[in-house]
């Protein structure tokens, strides 16, 4: 007789649970560690620092407290699915421009505060879909890469002097020599291999990078030494300061992170049992999900939010088991607990990240236009997405354009992903639909 895994609350063996869960964990783990490592460079973090390898451990500790709050569950709190949780992309455009800005404590009190409306948004979800179409969570996403496509542009090159890069070796050819090294590989690796290599192809790309890099001389193991064997965790470590315009803009994307994670917890009872998402599992999803996000931001942490490339995982296996995703959770939290993780993943050169994100950055603009796809391209969608691009990606390309409005307004006004948002949603309800002809 075989035995089905199209429940989620069915085990495999441990000796096929426990791969199964690494599986999962390098599917997402350079996705989960990069947002941190953007936004604490946004915040003039020095590579390699103590504050740095700080940052990317919470990042890692606390996608795994996220995701059992998923899988295991809290009452009503967590959808019971095999859901992994990671550190969101969606906030860095907004966090990286609040950190550089306004600092790391208005950054994550405004974390706090989005993942408390996050939380609330779970009662409520299932009414607010209308508000958030294909064509406004498709501008929303597709804004988002294109932020940070120059990031990692620049990052593949050097970084910059600011980042502790020589001024003149920026664009060098040993610094893109390794950038296209993790490209390359991490190319080859997801299109003729399969299965948990297949899966893993970003993740194995930076260790060739990281290899080349090391060889080149470019790697700095001097944090790896000094790094202690356990984390110290601390409330509020950069403190509690409230600014309005940065809750607003981090509270909008909240929203949109929150009709991500409805997307990705419907796909993943498609994937894994062929069936739609219940209503009770969709709240509870959207609850862990504002609750990992508030946690995490009181003790260094990014928001959190559900990852797709998982909920691949689980079409790919047929394996539906919420265990399974518990054990991906639990190793997370253990390389959360270990500072030298942290530091061994700091220590890397940007190029070699920067290889990395620009495949991550790039593939999220594509998911973008993928949902754009599903709408009809007519005059009125089409200047929906113009002017929300236009507006979003401008005022951040320009912020002094608007220098003279109030700060609490300006903060909002240049973090390309709310104003795209916002203008993608109102204009969305304003502008008549045109007759079909």
């Amino acid at each position: 007789m075989t035995t089905t895994y199209s429940d989620p609350n069915v085990t495999p063996p441990i000796g096929q649970a426990v791969p199964l869960g690494f599986q999962h964990v390098l599917a997402m783990f350079a996705s989960n560690v990069t947002p941190s490592i953007i936004v604490g460079q946004a915040a003039g973090l020095a590579f390699g620092s103590p504050d740095l390898i700080f940052l990317i451990q919470m990042a890692m500790l606390f996608a795994g407290v996220a995701t059992l709050f998923q899988t295991v569950g809290i009452g009503p709190i967590g959808a019971r699915l095999p859901i992994m949780q990671g550190t969101s992309f969606a906030f860095v455009g907004v966090l990286a421009g609040v950190a550089a800005t306004l600092g790391l404590g208005v950054a994550l009190t405004a974390c706090i505060i989005g993942g408390v409306v996050h939380f609330i948004l779970g009662g409520f979800i299932k009414h607010l879909r209308w508000l958030f179409p294909p064509l406004v969570t498709g501008l929303v996403i597709l804004a988002i890469g294109l932020y940070l496509i120059p990031v990692a542009i620049k990052y593949a090159a050097g970084g910059a002097a600011e980042f502790q890069m020589a001024a003149d070796s920026f664009g060098s050819l040993k610094h893109w020599s390794v950038a296209l090294t993790v490209i390359i590989v991490s190319l080859l690796i997801k299109f003729f291999t399969k299965g948990a290599l297949s899966n893993s192809a970003i993740l194995l790309g930076l260790l060739a990078g990281y290899g080349l890099a090391f060889v080149l001389g470019m790697v700095n193991f001097a944090p790896v030494a000094g790094a202690g064997w356990f984390t110290q965790i601390t409330p509020l470590p950069y403190g509690f300061e409230f600014n309005l315009g940065a809750v607003i803009a981090v509270t909008l994307v909240s929203i949109v992170s929150a009709i991500e994670t409805v997307g990705d917890a419907s796909a993943t009872a498609k994937a894994g049992a062929q069936r739609d998402a219940t209503d009770e599992e969709i709240a509870g999803a959207t609850y862990a999900d504002g609750l990992g996000t508030a946690v995490a931001g009181v003790f260094g942490g990014l928001p959190n939010t559900s990852f797709s490339q998982n909920v691949g995982i689980v079409g790919m296996t047929g394996i539906m088991s919420r265990h399974v995703v518990t054990i991906a959770g639990l190793i997370m939290i253990v390389c959360g607990l270990i500072p030298k993780v942290g530091a061994v993943i700091a220590s890397m050169p940007l190029p070699v990240l920067g290889g990395g994100v620009i495949v991550m950055f790039g593939m999220v603009a594509a998911a973008g236009l993928n949902m754009l796809s599903e709408i009809t391209m007519s005059r009125r969608n089409m200047i929906i997405i113009a002017v929300s691009l236009a507006f979003g990606l401008g005022l951040n390309l320009v912020p002094t354009a608007v220098q003279y409005l109030p700060d609490t307004i300006r903060v909002l006004a240049t973090s390309a992903v709310a104003p795209t948002a916002l203008m993608a949603v109102i204009l969305n309800l304003v502008l008549p639909h045109e007759d079909a002809t």
